[in-house]
């Protein structure tokens, strides 16, 4: 196989730029040790912060190198779970979608790599200022939570931002990225990796009902929404200006433009969401991915994921090479 070497497959001691993302229940310690062992790095998905299905996943992870990922303004309702994670020594610890600087000395102190996941410049100066070893420039193609800039203008300013103030920091894009040809164009536009979330959660490994798999491989990228439908209905109060990409279906055409309607009903409504959701239900409840579900056709094991982004980044990089002509 073809080896993509970087500033992040050199820093992390790994043989792909690829990561898969931290998915709030979807990311468990069989995904991230799946990735880890096909030559990239896993993360499980901390999420809100369930501390005994942790324990659970660093157990299906055994003894593979993965890191972890929490969504922060969750995590400060429940420290002590980073210091929990932390004692597993993970190659990584990811905060997303909230101010890190409250858990960043523990980390630090732990000896254990920082990574932010941002979603404007001002995220990006917030986490510089937190001592944060890789920045997640995430798109707004990305499934699950984000906001509002587009994957391929942000990762360059991103970039740009880091090469004049923090050259030391690793990027990673994030967003819309599913196979070899996003790889390569993350290369390209000055990441030093990528990180993979509703491609591997079209995985074997993840922790994904099958019928919402599939309903996101029928799906083409139109077929998403930005909406905070399903965190009302799920009843999670993420802040401003978060909200979650889904793929759009009968309960999103049912409330939208009614999220106080919904909100009302909540007692009612969000019992009947969770039920379907875990019944794995693709028109009652929202099944969480991207824009990339248009690029999504199979559900294969995510070392055979790692294998085709890296041999198709490559055949990439070789024909884009060949495009120049002198004169």
């Amino acid at each position: 196989m073809a080896r993509l070497a970087t500033r992040l497959t050199e820093r992390f001691g790994i043989e792909h730029p690829i990561v898969s993302a931290p998915m709030a229940l979807a990311a468990g310690g069989a995904l991230a040790a799946a990735v880890t062992r096909a030559g990239g790095l896993g993360l499980i998905g901390g999420g809100y912060g369930d501390g005994d299905w942790l324990r659970t996943q660093y157990e299906a992870a055994g003894n593979m190198r993965t890191g972890c990922g929490f969504i922060t303004w969750s995590l400060a309702k429940q420290p002590h779970l980073l210091g929990e994670v932390l004692a597993h020594r993970p190659a990584a610890l990811m905060l997303s979608f909230g101010d890190p600087a409250p858990f960043a000395a523990e980390i630090a102190a732990a000896g254990i790599p920082l990574i932010c996941q941002c979603q404007s410049i001002g995220h990006v100066r917030v986490a510089l200022a937190a001592g944060a070893s890789v920045i997640v420039a995430q798109g707004t193609e990305a499934g699950g939570h984000g906001h509002a800039r587009a994957t391929l203008p942000f990762v360059p300013e991103v970039a740009d931002l880091l090469t004049r103030e923090s050259p030391d920091t690793l990027l990673l894009a994030a967003g819309g990225i599913a196979d070899g040809r996003g790889l390569a164009a993350a290369l390209m536009l000055g990441a030093d990796g990528v990180l993979v979330g509703t491609r591997f959660w079209a995985s074997r490994e993840a922790l994904v009902h099958q019928n919402h798999q599939a309903a996101a491989i029928a799906a083409t990228g139109d077929q998403t929404v930005r909406s905070s439908l399903p965190d009302i209905a799920r009843r999670l109060d993420w802040p401003k200006p978060f909200d979650i990409r889904v793929g759009d279906n009968a309960f999103m055409a049912k409330w939208r433009g009614r999220d106080a309607e919904l909100l009302a009903a909540a007692e009612i409504e969000g019992p009947a969401y969770r039920e379907a959701f875990m019944a794995g239900d693709p028109d009652r409840a929202a099944a969480i991915y991207g824009e990339a579900a248009g690029l999504i056709t199979d559900v294969p094991p995510a070392a055979e994921i790692v294998a085709r982004m890296v041999a198709e980044a490559a055949e990439q990089l070789r024909r884009g090479a060949g495009i120049v002509a002198e004169g």
